[in-house]
């Protein structure tokens, strides 16, 4: 049997219109009622009607765009930026608003699924995998309310992301025509699913031609400068020294062209480097960076489109989307002459 509105003020020992009040979240009701009434809906598994079955005749001509205003790096990047452009391109022109609103993990009352979602301060969700976890998709998937995860994660029905283990593929493939055939891996946390997606198609890459990834040439740790000129230096001085690097950033391949300077290490010709990110360095560093582009502006775009798809319920069953990055080559890793005699 359908649990109602009656049910959740029984339980609660409140009246119907507290509860109503609640699910509006008025300043008139207390936090320690809403707390008490939101945990009694949880525990109930309530879905509000007006959000399950009435989120489009009720419309915020809002969406919602979720940050960590903890994680600086989260919104001080030009990628987020670029994003927010991508997105603000589509729902602009179909009258919507986008508010970007901290997600407030540690403030049960101040949390996004109250403040945003049973609110109906905003008609979708956008975020990326930092901010919802599968509890949070589980969440969002019982209430029907649209979003969209930028990255895929466990539990999102819908989501836009670029197609890392091609890119990984991408950057090995060009470093094997080139001529290298020893590759190591800089940069990514150990468990994150952008690194571990990176790493596998760059392993499955390797095997196609016969070789292998050895353990201790993939190097873990923050993709910034210093991780990635620790890293290089450490394997630069290896008995068995690698012949190329891939990075996880081109911050830590900046890192990784420090460390084969100070140690004479000549690039390309003893060394190749190539990385993720076209920015904001590649293509100014000495020599340029073999990099791929993964055009944030683009994904902003498709998460925009998806969310506009799923708000008009022309995308229920939800999917996701993979883009595909472009390998821009550079003198970093032109190992082999070209035609004119000189790195193209």
């Amino acid at each position: 049997m359908k649990v109602t509105i009656t049910d959740i003020a029984s339980a609660a020992g409140v009246a119907k219109s507290t509860v109503s009040k609640v699910l509006n979240d008025s300043p008139k009701i207390s936090q320690e009622t809403k707390h008490k009434v939101r945990e009694i809906m949880k525990q109930m598994n309530y879905t509000p009607s007006s959000i399950a079955t009435g989120l489009a005749r009720q419309s915020s001509s809002s969406i919602g765009l979720l940050i960590d205003m903890s994680k600086s790096s989260e919104f001080l990047n030009q990628f987020f930026y670029s994003i927010i452009g991508g997105i603000e391109s589509v729902i602009g022109s179909m009258k919507y608003e986008l508010t970007i609103a901290n997600v407030e993990h540690n403030h049960p009352e101040g949390h996004f699924l109250h403040r945003l979602v049973r609110s109906k301060r905003v008609d979708g969700l956008i975020a990326n995998t930092s901010v919802l976890t599968e509890e949070l998709c589980m969440e969002l998937n019982r209430l029907q309310f649209p979003y969209i995860s930028l990255g895929e994660v466990a539990g999102s029905e819908c989501w836009a992301d670029f197609d890392n283990e091609a890119g990984g593929r991408m950057l090995t493939r060009h470093l094997l025509e080139e001529g290298y055939s020893a590759v190591a891996f800089v940069g990514g946390q150990e468990g994150d699913p952008l690194f571990i997606r990176r790493l596998e198609g760059c392993r499955e890459e390797l095997l196609k031609a016969g070789l292998s990834l050895p353990e201790q040439w993939i190097m873990n740790g923050a993709a910034e400068e210093a991780v990635g000129y620790q890293a290089a230096k450490q394997l630069l001085r290896s008995e068995t020294p690698p012949d190329s690097l891939i990075c996880m950033s081109n911050f830590a391949a900046f890192g990784a062209l420090q460390a084969a300077r100070e140690l004479g290490v000549q690039i390309p010709a003893e060394l190749g480097i190539a990385t993720f990110d076209e920015y904001p360095l590649s293509r100014y560093t000495t020599p340029p960076l073999t990099s791929l582009n993964l055009d944030t502006f683009h994904l902003g775009v498709s998460a925009g489109e998806l969310l506009m798809e799923r708000i008009d319920g022309k995308n229920e069953a939800g999917r996701g989307l993979l883009l595909k990055p472009e390998l821009i080559p550079r003198e970093s890793t032109f190992r082999k002459v070209r035609e004119t005699g000189f790195p193209k």
